[in-house]
């Protein structure tokens, strides 16, 4: 099964995270089927791959809680 989860980057006290189509069984830095996008918490900035995104949801994927905010948040749901 594939989730839509957060994958942490950046350095200490300054993290970003990638959005990542990830096999559920790997760990979080664990190796990604695709990078859709990213999250920056502090800048509170979103960037998504919108087509990439849909595909993954309509193969089947579930987004974590905290994705699933983030997407509501960047209204990538009204797309649907």
């Amino acid at each position: 099964m594939v989730k839509l989860r957060l994958k942490r980057c950046g350095r200490k006290q300054r993290a970003i995270y990638r959005i990542v189509a990830i096999d559920v069984r790997s760990r979080r830095e664990g190796r990604d089927l695709r990078r859709v996008g990213f999250y920056d918490p502090i800048k509170n900035q979103t960037y998504s791959n919108v087509p990439a995104i849909l595909d993954f949801l309509e193969k089947g994927a579930q987004p974590t809680r905290t994705v699933h905010d983030i997407f509501k948040k960047a209204e990538l749901f009204k797309e649907l």
